[in-house]
C-alpha cells in the first residue's frame, strides 16, 4: 500500500480548509484517509502561526515508513525544517524576449 501524505480539502465555496493527512495513494482526495497529521487555513496571513499546524512526530514516523510527500505539502515540511530543501526546476519562460531588430 502505497502511502502519501497530502491535502485534504474541507470548506465551503470560496473558503478552503485543509487537512494534512495520510491516505493510500489510490484513495481520492478527500476520500478514506489513514491518520489526520495537521490543519492548513490558506486564507490566513502567510506569517500567522495557525495558517500551517501539523504533529511533527507522526509526520517522521510516516516518512520514516516510507510515506512520500505531495509537492505543496514537501514545501510546508522543508519550511518547518523536517525536510531537507530541495532545488527546484524553475525555468526562465516569464522573462521578455531579446527585442529583434526590425528591418
Amino acid at each position: 500500500m502505497a502511502i502519501k501524505i497530502r491535502l485534504a480539502r474541507g470548506g465551503s465555496k470560496k473558503r478552503p480548509y485543509y487537512r494534512i493527512v495520510a491516505a493510500d495513494s489510490r484513495m481520492p482526495r478527500d476520500g478514506r484517509f489513514v491518520e489526520k497529521l495537521g490543519i492548513y487555513h490558506p486564507l490566513l496571513p502567510k506569517d500567522s502561526e495557525a495558517r500551517v499546524k501539523f504533529d511533527a512526530e507522526r509526520i517522521k514516523y510516516w516518512l520514516g515508513t516510507g510515506a512520500t510527500p505531495t509537492d505543496r505539502v514537501s514545501r510546508m515540511l522543508e519550511k518547518e525544517g523536517l525536510l531537507p530543501p530541495k532545488t527546484r526546476n524553475n525555468p526562465k519562460k516569464a522573462l521578455p524576449r531579446k527585442q529583434e531588430a526590425s528591418t
